[in-house]
């Protein structure tokens, strides 16, 4: 079976996208490993399906490269709004794309016909424990000591429509990831798994980040985190409110946005190459 795709890429955070207004996947939890694969498959930290919706311009289906469903991705949608703009012909600066996580509304930037950059509005961040979830004996767990493999770090809990764990400290390229993400990501404190950043304050608008994504392992962004670590670094008080942050991550910077209504992001994407892949058969 040969099945048409696009790759595309926000601030490094690559993913397989598949049109499904034209091209309906009946599995695809099976098939996101195979397309992730970098070695045997297109490679990408997933699959994102492109999907109608009731409601929405589009419904937005993301899942991680190991095949669980992710509800959210906020450098996936950046890149759906690309898409569907300059592919399907919606061509208008504002979008609604419908997530697992809900409606998520898309300003984009155009430029001679093309989206050179998407802000999305992300929902507010939520700190209630149960919201993120986290199991911790606390209401919110806001710089609460956490102990993971021996080691104690200071753990701030925050849901983006998604868990995550954001640690503050010093340069992230000295942190572990490849052996402390495992084993954060998977803690039986965190019912659903978690995604865990590990962020450094360069001044109160600049933060640099590493991210472990559950279900697939360290990314170069993670638009959710950047927006969970500068709603922590709110939280905080090592940056200001409603004021825009720079997230440095390792594949490019994002703009964050913090007020008490919604979080802000922006961001670049662009597509990186179309192909067609034959597929085993089941």
């Amino acid at each position: 079976m040969e099945l048409p795709f696009v790759k595309m890429q926000g601030a490094g955070n690559d993913y397989v996208y598949i049109d499904g207004f034209d091209h309906p996947v009946a599995d695809p939890e099976r098939l996101a490993p195979i397309l992730a694969d970098r070695h045997f498959g297109v490679g990408g930290d997933g699959l994102v399906l492109i999907l109608p919706s009731p409601t929405a311009d589009a419904r937005m289906r993301m899942f991680n490269a190991d095949g669980s469903e992710g509800r959210m991705c906020g450098n996936a949608i950046r890149c759906v709004g690309k898409y569907l703009y300059e592919r399907r012909g919606l061509c208008r600066d504002q979008l609604v794309v419908d997530t697992l996580s809900g409606p998520r509304t898309l300003y984009l930037t155009v430029r001679e016909g093309r989206v050179e950059a998407v802000r999305v509005g992300m929902g507010p961040a939520e700190f209630d424990a149960a919201k993120v979830p986290v199991q911790a004996g606390l209401p919110q767990v806001v710089g609460a000591p956490m102990a993971f493999g021996g080691e104690e770090l200071a753990v701030t809990c925050v849901s983006m429509g998604n868990p995550h764990a954001v640690i503050f400290g010093g340069d992230p390229d000295r942190v572990a990831l490849e052996q402390i993400g495992p084993v954060i990501e998977h803690d039986p404190r965190f019912p659903e798994g978690v995604n865990a950043e590990f962020v450094q304050v360069v001044d109160p608008h600049h933060l640099r980040l590493r991210v472990w994504e559950r279900g697939s392992g360290e990314t170069l962004a993670c638009g959710t985190g950047a927006c969970a670590s500068v709603a922590a670094a709110v939280r905080l008080d090592h940056c200001p409110a409603g004021e825009p942050v720079q997230v440095q991550l390792r594949g490019g910077v994002l703009t964050i946005q913090v007020t008490p209504q919604q979080v802000w992001m922006t961001g670049g994407c662009a597509i990186v190459f179309d192909g067609v892949i034959q597929l085993p058969e089941a």
